[in-house]
C-alpha cells in the first residue's frame, strides 16, 4: 500500500513485485536448492495468473455489477460459485504438493572432502539407505555422478535392491561436512548414475542420522 505514495513508473513497479514475490517464497519455504526454489516461484505465478485471469473472465462475461472484487449476477455473488468449484481443486493440489515436498525436510548441504579437494552437493537423508561396506561397516553416500579419484583408492561394495544387485565403486572420504557444522569421518562415497532423487545429487546413509539430529 505504501507504493501509492510514490511516483514510480510501471517498469520499476514490475521489478518491485518480482522482488516481493521472491522474498515471499524465501520466507515461506526457505531455500533448499535452486530447483526447489524455482519450482515454488513458478507455482506462485501460475496460480496468480490462473486466479487473476479467472476473475477477469467472470467480470467480463457473467457479471452485471461488482463491488470491489465481488461480482454479482441477478443479485447472487458469482464468486461463491467459483469458490465452491475451485477450492476443492486448489486444496487437493496444495496437499499433494505438501506431501511431495516432505522429503525436503531431510535435504542437507553436503561437502565431501577427498584427496585435498572439496565437492559441494545437495544430499537427501534416506532412512532406507543402510548400505555399508562389508569390511569395516562404513556407511556409503551414494553420489549420482563421478568425480576425479585415484584408482588405487577404489573399493567395491556389493549392494542388493528389489530385483537388482551389483557392485558399487567407492572411495573413502577424508571428511564429510553436513550443513557446514557436522563433521563426519569414516564414510565412503559410491558412484551411481542410477541414483536419482529430484533436486538432490546424493543419498546420505541412515547411519549418520543420529550424528546430525
Amino acid at each position: 500500500m505504501f507504493l501509492l505514495f510514490f511516483d514510480i513508473n510501471s517498469f520499476v513497479l514490475f521489478l518491485f513485485k518480482i522482488i516481493i514475490s521472491i522474498l515471499m517464497i524465501f520466507i515461506t519455504f526457505s531455500y533448499h536448492n535452486k530447483k526447489y526454489f524455482i519450482k515454488n516461484i513458478i507455482t506462485l505465478y501460475v496460480f496468480s495468473i490462473f486466479l487473476g485471469g479467472g476473475l477477469y473472465f467472470i467480470n467480463n462475461e457473467f457479471s452485471y455489477d461488482k463491488e470491489g472484487l465481488v461480482f454479482f449476477n441477478n443479485g447472487f455473488s458469482i464468486n461463491i460459485i467459483v469458490m465452491l468449484i475451485c477450492s476443492p481443486i486448489i486444496i487437493y493440489l496444495y496437499i499433494k504438493d505438501k506431501s511431495d515436498n516432505k522429503k525436503y525436510n531431510n535435504v542437507h548441504e553436503v561437502d565431501i572432502y577427498y584427496d585435498n579437494k572439496k565437492y559441494s552437493v545437495t544430499g537427501f537423508l534416506d532412512t532406507g539407505n543402510n548400505l555399508k561396506d562389508p569390511y569395516k561397516k562404513r556407511g556409503v553416500i551414494i553420489l549420482n555422478k563421478e568425480f576425479s579419484y585415484n584408482y588405487e583408492d577404489l573399493l567395491y561394495v556389493p549392494y542388493k535392491t528389489i530385483g537388482n544387485n551389483g557392485v558399487l565403486k567407492c572411495v573413502k572420504t577424508d571428511k564429510v561436512l553436513i550443513d557446514k557444522k557436522y563433521e563426519l569421518y569414516n564414510l565412503l562415497v559410491g558412484f551411481s548414475t542410477k541414483a536419482d532423487i529430484s533436486g538432490v545429487e546424493c543419498i546420505l546413509p541412515n547411519i549418520i542420522k543420529e550424528e546430525i539430529e
